[in-house]
């Protein structure tokens, strides 16, 4: 009896991870469209490895019970293309708050598949197993993490005597950042902060990121392709106050909107909420508790000054819709998102003037016909 009743429940988890994993799924993009083409794999089969990186050079502040640190630990995950025999273009993707490392793997083993590698940190204090609880402040310091990053790639790539694997695989030219949410603000801050921009970012995504704080003088130092994802009716970060500010704040930069997406649906784990009419639902719940200690502080003035166009401006609230509205499937989402942030990189790193053209083209015309959910729209340069 106990063998049979341990069978069925033995068959029983398989038949829920099996509807889990390829139950309530999109429909596929039309087979004979450009965007189709675009979503494949790569050539490359993709690995990947977790290595813990130390900045010894900087703290982690005390964050509640946790007493700090004089160094900042970043488990980081790297995936590249098993067959990696040249250099390659390097993007930094960061996480969200209360997010991991693998928040963007789905964008991540796209790049690598067509040969980029790409790299991912948990971030010492914003990530969901933070010690003290998730500190949505400390993005303040995660700009300098994303240095570090790139400064450990570069000893990598130039440093004879290691035998590291990616001693002259790393294309120091092509070095890209974008990422969701805090992800996305820590983004901006390392491509255009007037004072502590990394130069070697040669271009960045900010995906539904906050910039609020953001005036048109944050940007006025650097003119790197900048392109904002967004939606509006994103339940977390107000599209109005965040992205709607892109165009008319940053030259060139292109806005994505992309209509019926929810802020959760962006992350890799949003596939496993597509059962829910909006992955919001859960998604606010777990980040308005974590905010909770922060809630009444504006902490602008730690990113930078008013002359460096901050703005010490109180957030809009998040997650005051209600009801939530109807949102797509979150790997459709996702499909619709590496749509545009895959075409936006290789406009930039393709070492083909034809690859680059056909990128753009993509992005700036198909892209947008192909997609009902999407519009894109460049600013004035």
């Amino acid at each position: 009896m106990f063998k049979k009743i341990l069978l069925f429940l033995v068959v029983l988890l398989l038949v829920a991870a099996a509807y889990l994993q390829f139950g309530h799924l999109p429909e596929p993009l039309p087979a004979d469209t450009q965007s189709s083409q675009w979503l494949e794999k790569g050539i490359h089969d993709v690995s990947y490895f977790d290595v813990e990186l130390v900045d010894d050079t900087r703290p982690t502040q005390p964050n509640g019970d946790y007493a700090g640190s004089n160094e900042r630990h970043l488990q980081t995950r790297i995936w590249y293309p098993q067959d990696l025999v040249a250099p390659a273009p390097l993007l930094i993707y960061s996480h969200g708050f209360m997010s991991s490392r693998s928040g963007g793997s789905y964008l991540a083993e796209h790049f690598a598949s067509h040969g980029y590698i790409v790299a991912a940190m948990d971030y010492p204090l914003t990530n969901m197993r933070a010690p003290g609880g998730p500190l949505v402040k400390d993005v303040v310091n995660q700009p300098a993490d994303i240095s570090f990053l790139i400064d450990q790639f570069v000893s990598w790539d130039t440093d004879t005597d290691t035998g590291h694997q990616f001693y002259e695989r790393v294309d120091e030219k092509h070095i890209g950042v974008l990422g969701l949410s805090l992800g996305g603000m820590t983004s901006t801050m390392a491509a255009f902060h007037p004072r502590d921009a990394d130069l070697r970012i040669s271009a960045a995504i900010s995906i539904a990121g906050p910039v609020f704080v953001f005036g048109p003088a944050f940007y006025e130092s650097r003119n790197i392709p900048f392109m904002m994802i967004a939606s509006p009716i994103d339940a977390m970060i107000d599209y109005q106050t965040n992205a709607a500010t892109i165009l008319p704040n940053v030259k060139g930069a292109l806005l994505v909107t992309m209509n019926d997406a929810s802020h959760t649906g962006f992350a890799a784990p949003g596939r496993y909420l597509r059962w829910l009419d909006n992955a919001d639902l859960l998604g606010c719940s777990m980040v308005t508790r974590g905010l909770e200690k922060t809630a009444d502080e504006l902490w602008a003035s730690e990113i930078g000054s008013p002359e460096e166009g901050v703005l010490v401006v109180p957030q809009t609230a998040l997650c005051t819709t209600d009801p939530l509205p109807p949102a797509m499937n979150p790997i459709r989402q996702q499909w619709l998102t590496i749509l545009a942030a895959f075409p936006f990189f290789e406009s930039q790193f393709a070492l083909s003037e034809l690859r680059r053209k056909e990128a753009s083209d993509y992005l700036l015309n198909t892209y947008p016909s192909e997609i009902p959910e999407v519009s894109v729209t460049r600013a004035a340069k």
